[in-house]
């Protein structure tokens, strides 16, 4: 497929071109003339210029369907992705303060690591997916880091979140663009409304 804006162009560049033959065989009797005495190269040409216009838009409308289509379906697994990590770090975040459990957060981490690995092959394409991605990592290290830093400070009674914190913040405003594309009925179906 071509590029967008190339095909754009190219789209138009033969439409205009077809306009212009066909003024020129309505208003230029010399015109009309020559390409009368030439039915077969009038036919060749007429069928290509037909054949180009077809491709190259039906190519570009096709183009547009299928960006429209990816982008709700990266945005349906951003939402997701969203949603657990919006679970999993406020299991994390009770375990450090002391009213969860770790082994509870420990699990909703695991999930949350595992819908990564699976959402990783849609969001790494383009590049708003490819940051929300990025920090969606960031945050399943700071939880990590969080659960790893209680496991080997059993007796300490709070640990700080601080980082978590901030690590699901940049993940909220990594997730904005991408979650613009959904309706609040999708959004919330997609468990992301959180």
């Amino acid at each position: 497929m071509l590029t967008r804006w190339l095909g754009w162009f190219s789209a138009a560049g033969v439409t205009l071109v077809t306009f212009a033959l066909l003024i020129l065989d309505l208003t230029d009797v010399g015109f009309r003339r020559w390409w009368a005495a030439r039915a077969l190269t009038t036919d060749t040409v007429a069928g290509l210029l037909v054949l180009l216009v077809t491709v190259l838009v039906v190519d570009q409308v096709v183009s547009r369907r299928q960006v429209n289509d990816r982008s709700r379906a990266v945005a349906a697994q951003a939402a997701i992705v969203m949603g657990q990590a919006t679970l999993s770090s406020r299991a994390v975040s009770a375990a450090l303060d002391g009213s969860g459990e770790r082994g509870a957060a420990s699990d909703q981490v695991r999930t949350y690591m595992i819908m990564l690995l699976v959402a990783a092959p849609v969001l790494i394409d383009a590049r708003v997916s490819r940051t929300f991605l990025e920090e969606a990592q960031r945050l399943g290290g700071a939880m990590v880091r969080a659960l790893t830093t209680m496991a080997k400070a059993p007796g300490a009674t709070t640990i700080s979140g601080a980082g978590l914190d901030d690590a699901v913040k940049r993940l909220r405003a990594a997730s904005a663009p991408l979650l613009a594309t959904l309706n609040p009925d999708e959004l919330l179906a997609a468990g992301g409304g959180g």
